[in-house]
């Protein structure tokens, strides 16, 4: 990949469309659109030209947009030609595009990794634009549009320039200490500002799960005996046959998923195999997978058609929250006495279901509609955030090791933070951050 290269890409995605729209990004850009139309349009004005290939064959007539740099997404010069979205006429003008010299095809987000490398965009906003692009609810909509909008980033730009003056503190102590225009002592300065720091990040580091939940959805793992109704549910839930269900035990063996969309939040629900006792090796394998997604959920449905049910052994070592469920109501059963279940549910009548709804939309984060949604969202995110923090409280706690061994762990502190957003030592993580983009973006 050279980035002195003009490259070029289809950027609305599927085909056929009523328009196409194919993304020219780099030095040659000018002169393409020159070859093609014919003329470079005024800048951010929209032109309609003919299109045409080096043996002047007219392609198509399009909408023409050129943004010289470094005004444009990726601080090059840029161009955008919209067209009409038919597989032919769109194979054609990207035929005409490869012809021309010094141009070539985009590989995957090389549009975003160069407005990054121009200073377009940081890592958190090019983490955020690919989530909004995947973006299938409201809420991972809104998360996705805050980082996206550079709003964790100012976040970590505030606190890295907090970083910078107290080690600037720091410095001009050590360096001026005779200087009468340098106080005696930083510690009044900047210290109380380094520990109210350090909880701002604890606190922010606590947002994490919110902050996972909304982007990539609850885990909610159906569990239980077998014929207790888990398939049933799953497939009453995703209002279509995606388990087999029948009156044989063990017949899933394997954890199947559904994606719901409950009050904007995405919510994965799994189905997986009854736990019980068995001698079959395929199904032993099947109750360990289900064991294995129990202690990655964050919330167990536990369901039971019978009233004498083992909450406790089934859940083995799973400690997280969870909902007992009682299924099968519509039949007649024993009397279950009522401190036994969280939710009573039929999947053959639809009794109890809104009201299964409601307590798993319990254990949703609780976000006013118009709150930040400034959460870290990534395991990066969280382990450089949990490296600065670190290094703040070492450098807090080493009161007698002296100011400059102190002022070097707010350094390291700085970079782990300049990490999250891309300003230092990042280099080995961009191949992986841009493949996750489609090409055009």
């Amino acid at each position: 990949m050279r980035v002195t290269d003009t490259i070029f890409a289809l950027s609305s995605g599927g085909l056929p469309s009523g328009v196409a729209i194919i993304r020219i990004s780099g030095l040659k850009t000018r002169d393409a659109v020159t070859n093609l139309c014919g003329c470079v349009p005024s800048p951010r004005r929209a032109s309609l030209l003919s299109i045409r290939n080096r043996n002047g064959e007219k392609l198509d007539d399009g909408i023409i947009l050129f943004f010289p740099g470094p005004n444009s997404f990726t601080g090059e010069d840029c161009a955008e030609l919209q067209i009409h979205g038919g597989r032919a006429t769109v194979k054609a003008v990207l035929t005409s595009l490869g012809e021309l010299q010094g141009l070539r095809g985009a590989e995957a987000g090389e549009f975003s990794r160069r407005a990054f490398e121009n200073g377009r965009m940081d890592l958190v906003e090019v983490e955020g634009l690919a989530d909004l692009i995947a973006a299938e609810t409201e809420m991972q909509r809104r998360l996705a549009a805050e980082h996206a909008s550079g709003g964790l980033s100012r976040l970590y730009d505030s606190w890295a320039k907090r970083l910078t003056h107290a080690r600037a503190m720091i410095e001009a102590e050590l360096d001026f200490a005779d200087e009468e225009d340098v106080p005696g002592s930083v510690a009044r300065s900047i210290w109380a500002d380094m520990r109210a720091l350090e909880k701002e990040i604890i606190n922010h580091l606590g947002s994490a799960r919110d902050g996972e939940i909304v982007r990539d959805g609850l885990k909610v793992v159906i569990a239980g005996p077998p014929n207790a109704g888990k398939s049933s549910l799953l497939n009453y839930l995703a209002k279509r046959d995606v388990a087999i269900v029948t009156d044989i035990p063990g017949t899933t063996r394997d954890v199947l998923h559904v994606d719901l969309d409950l009050s904007g939040f995405a919510v994965r629900l799994y189905d997986t195999a009854g736990l019980r006792e068995t001698e079959d090796i395929v199904e032993q394998e099947g109750i360990r997978r289900t064991r294995l997604s129990m202690e990655e959920a964050h919330l167990v449905l536990l369901l039971s058609d019978t009233p004498s049910s083992d909450w406790a052994n089934w859940l083995g070592t799973y400690r997280g929250p969870v909902v007992r469920v009682r299924t099968k109501s519509d039949k007649a059963a024993a009397t279950w006495p009522e401190a036994a279940v969280d939710a009573t549910v039929s999947v053959q009548t639809g009794a109890g279901m809104p009201e299964l709804l409601e307590v798993i939309s319990g254990h949703l984060p609780d976000l006013e509609a118009g709150s930040s949604l400034a959460l870290p969202t990534r395991r990066r995110h969280l382990e450089n955030l949990q490296a600065a923090c670190a290094e703040i409280a070492l450098a807090l706690s080493l009161t007698d090791a002296g100011l400059d061994i102190q002022a070097e762990h707010l350094r390291l502190a700085s970079q782990a933070l300049g990490r999250v957003t891309g300003r230092v030592d990042v280099e080995d993580l961009l191949d992986v951050i841009f493949s996750e983009f489609c090409i055009g973006k």
